[in-house]
């Protein structure tokens, strides 16, 4: 892909426009192609007390973007020890084998199939790992593990965390650091060093949130205290806000499903990696049967949860096509080959295999919304017109 200075330039504009038309407060963009930065913008603030620049240093937290280095962690240790995704979790994880649950594959589990989309005791906090996973043992699925999917906000990295454990014997997060953060020199952390505290931008909720007024199926769900998609925002419970998510405790904690911290630059580089054939640096990461499986789609159909259509590779959004294989909705680029994934309130990473590209937008300022919104998409949209 020729990505000419008319096309960087018109990125930059929509980069600038965010601030000017959408109230963005601070933010980072960065765009890999073949392996090299060939666009790195920061602007704004990292909060709106001190005043203080946003930089290409700055770090932010990603939310649910966190969910596809989560999902590279666990793809990268079963592979090390070739271990198929078609093989039942229960094998690798003999308590996970209960209540209906014994013939669940990785692969269901990866693409939400699992019918783990909420913890059914809803006074667990999402601090209590342990307690949080022998809920998720002892639970029977919310549906038929395979017949549906249904996206899991919260109980998704706690999966992903436990395969890696008993794949490694390290918390996920540390497996990131020691596989691909330390190696690959990326400043994105899932459980934050406190000497990095000072670099994290202060994360904003939307100025204005979503309007129930019964046009949207998922906000109507999320009005419903009975309903799955509620359940699955609020279970485990605790730090649902932004603002306890500023709290020190809350930066450090190793939250695979939404504790992400990182810089743009970094978050895009390793989709850079994961854009081309698995290796960096000299180094080999993934073989083509992991990136495979990160690109092709496994399950597409309507979501319990998000109340709309989906589509997962493993561990991956993708999005959906329709019966002609035409983008249903493009919020990953043109190519059938990109995925990737977005974070509540605007932050959005992919890569584009077909192009050879790695792309991260990263902000404080959130918008209403789990799927990206104006302001990444304006950006995606600058990138490939």
């Amino acid at each position: 892909m020729n990505v000419s200075r008319e096309r960087l330039a018109r990125m930059q504009k929509a980069f600038e426009q965010n601030f000017a038309n959408h109230a963005e407060i601070g933010a980072g963009l960065s765009v890999w192609l073949e392996g090299k930065e060939i666009l790195s913008l920061a602007g704004g603030t990292l909060d709106r007390e001190s005043q203080r620049p946003w930089e290409g240093n700055t770090l932010v937290l990603i939310w649910s973007a966190t969910k596809g280095l989560s999902s590279a962690c666990a793809l990268h240790a079963l592979e090390k020890k070739n271990i198929p995704l078609n093989s039942p979790v229960a094998k690798l994880w003999p308590e996970f084998g209960q209540q209906g649950k014994e013939a669940i594959t990785f692969r269901q589990v990866f693409s939400h199939q699992s019918g783990l989309s909420a913890v059914e005791n809803p006074t667990l906090s999402i601090l209590d790992h342990g307690g949080v996973i022998a809920a998720l043992e002892a639970q029977s699925p919310h549906w038929t593990p395979g017949a549906g999917l249904g996206y899991g906000p919260r109980t998704y990295g706690f999966l992903m965390d436990e395969i890696v454990r008993r794949l490694t014997g390290q918390k996920l997060g540390d497996y990131w650091r020691t596989e691909f953060g330390d190696p690959l020199e990326l400043d994105t952390w899932i459980g934050l060093p406190p000497e990095y505290h000072s670099r994290v931008a202060r994360i904003f909720s939307p100025r204005v949130a979503g309007c129930n007024d019964g046009s949207d199926p998922f906000l109507e769900a999320m009005a419903d205290p009975e309903s799955l998609t509620r359940a699955a925002f609020v279970s485990p419970t605790g730090l649902a806000g932004a603002t306890s998510m500023n709290s020190p405790v809350a930066r450090s904690a190793s939250l695979p499903s939404l504790g992400g911290i990182s810089s743009a630059s970094s978050l895009a580089k390793f989709y850079a990696l994961l854009a081309g054939d698995g290796t960096w640096g000299g180094r080999h990461y993934f073989s083509e049967q992991s990136l495979a499986e990160m690109r092709q789609t496994i399950v597409q159909g309507p979501d319990k949860v998000l109340c709309l259509e989906t589509a997962f590779a493993a561990g991956f959004m993708k999005d959906p096509v329709d019966a002609a294989g035409v983008k249903i909705r493009s919020h990953l680029g043109p190519s059938l080959s990109a995925f990737g994934h977005p974070g509540a309130g605007g932050s959005l990473a992919f890569a584009d295999p077909e192009n050879k590209i790695g792309f991260a937008y990263v902000m404080n300022q959130m918008e209403s919304g789990v799927l990206p919104g104006k302001k990444a998409l304006n950006l995606v949209e600058a990138l490939y017109d």
